[in-house]
């Protein structure tokens, strides 16, 4: 019952996170620093870095279910931790970028500009999604009730694993229309 309770107690915060972390972000996505007179070159060295911390991630994310399918419980937690640290370094840096640049537009054409708005919307989407899997996994296994955390791990692992992927994959498309 004592873990039930740790839950409980953290429902409220998760479902805060869960709706904050999207509208912050939409919020600062628009809001541009030059906007408010702050002189701030674009950081533009940084879409290929977060681009990195997502395929870290996915790297990451496979490693610690290896980890854990092999007994090896706690690599599984570091592993876990840390895929959820780059995950907010690659958050950090996102909005870091978006205040100081405009965003970019994709230049391709026909059945490429397709599978980069498909790939780019349903990125966004489970982006979105994942964070209150992500979280309440997280919770479950520091209240150490293994059996619901394996259940909702194996929901949150691949819709994770597609938003890391799909990051590399969007930065890629997306690359050679930056203005640098």
């Amino acid at each position: 019952m004592k873990e039930q309770t740790l839950e409980t107690k953290y429902n409220k915060y998760i479902i805060a996170v869960s709706i904050a972390i999207p509208v912050v972000v939409a919020i600062l996505f628009s809001v541009k620093l030059k906007d408010f007179g702050i002189q701030v070159a674009p950081l533009s060295f940084l879409p290929p870095i977060y681009a990195a911390i997502n395929g870290t991630t996915a790297v990451v994310l496979i490693s610690a279910v290896l980890a854990i399918k092999n007994g090896k419980r706690k690599l599984h937690e570091r592993l876990m931790t840390t895929a959820i640290a780059l995950s907010l370094a690659f958050l950090v840096m996102y909005v870091a970028y978006h205040m100081t640049a405009d965003s970019t537009k994709y230049g391709g054409e026909g059945v490429g500009q397709f599978i980069y708005f498909f790939i780019l919307i349903s990125h966004i989407f489970l982006s979105i999604a994942v964070i209150p899997l992500v979280l309440i996994s997280y919770v479950r296994a520091l209240s150490e009730q293994f059996d619901r955390h394996k259940r909702i791990a194996k929901i949150t692992f691949p819709i994770w694993l597609y938003v890391a992927v799909t990051g590399v994959i969007v930065y890629e498309m997306i690359s050679p229309y930056y203005v640098y």
